[in-house]
């Protein structure tokens, strides 16, 4: 009787600690506070659809959160294996307006089995873009050593110090070439060993004194703009020969691959603002395009 009694006072004493350690979870709209802290939703570029873009209907605590790049079904199979409650996917997975929600394509069966799961979908995008600290001074980050920090290129209205893009400036002789930014580069978004499309008008030799740079698809924020070198995920082919003949080398990463390795940056930053949370980096997501390996 009595190794019952302490078998069962044990058992309630343990239960007693995981409903403790569940109540110190943090909500979702307490999760959101922190990522709002780090980038309000206001720097984000009108067009976009940033902030929470599915809400589970049952309320629960945030235990564990995925972030990824891109949402797609390869991602969102590894969230619900992890159990995950939160997905903050960079990019948005909802950005036209939805009419139907069924099986019929992979971005409406993605928000079916979210809610069926009850995992929520955050998504900063140009919010992240903008902040400092964010994607852009990240993919500029291997450049501050010679060039100091970037600006941006169209300040934000109401907060100048961000914005987006960045541009980076130096004076008199000093400056990088183009071969060891190329290089640079290539190590800072984790694809040495890759090669990356470039269109140059100056010999690699050639010691850069501006670089302009954004994340994504830049060249709405690169057109019209005065520097050596353009450096940006994706641009078009009539975009490139614009640049070009403007004088301007431009170099391209793939669109995710400009963006993506800030993730882990993030994540630290992520763990220290929600310490109770476990926070991981998908290890499915990757850029659609690859090198052939014909």
């Amino acid at each position: 009787m009595l190794r019952i009694l302490r078998s069962g006072q044990k058992w309630i004493v343990a239960h007693q600690v995981r409903k403790m350690s569940s109540q110190n979870l943090p909500t979702l709209p307490q999760v959101l506070e922190k990522l709002r802290e780090f980038a309000p939703e206001s720097l984000a570029e009108s067009w976009d659809n940033v902030g929470l873009l599915i809400e589970p209907a049952t309320p629960k605590s945030i235990s564990g959160i995925l972030m990824t790049n891109d949402l797609t079904e390869e991602v969102l199979r590894e969230a619900v294996n992890g159990k995950v409650d939160l997905i903050i996917s960079y990019h948005p997975p909802i950005f036209e307006s939805l009419k139907r929600i069924t099986q019929s394509s992979w971005k409406q069966r993605i928000v079916a089995k979210c809610l069926e799961q009850g995992i929520a979908v955050y998504s900063p995008h140009t919010a992240w873009d903008s902040v400092r600290g964010g994607v852009n001074d990240w993919l500029g980050e291997f450049l501050e050593k010679e060039y100091g920090k970037g600006q941006p290129i169209v300040p934000n209205q109401d907060v100048p110090d961000c914005g987006a893009g960045r541009i980076y400036q130096c004076a008199g002789q000093s400056g990088l070439t183009l071969a060891d930014i190329i290089s640079g580069l290539k190590r800072h978004i984790s694809t040495p060993d890759q090669h990356v499309p470039v269109a140059l008008v100056h010999p690699l030799a050639h010691k850069v004194k501006s670089v302009a740079l954004c994340a994504g698809s830049g060249w709405s924020v690169l057109k019209g703009l005065k520097a050596e070198l353009f450096i940006t995920g994706e641009m078009s082919h009539h975009f490139v020969l614009d640049a070009n003949h403007s004088g301007s080398s431009v170099i391209l990463t793939n669109h995710s691959n400009s963006e993506r390795n800030f993730l882990p940056t993030f994540k630290k930053h992520l763990e220290k603002s929600l310490p109770e949370v476990t926070v991981t980096v998908s290890v499915t997501d990757r850029d659609p395009l690859t090198l052939d390996t014909l």
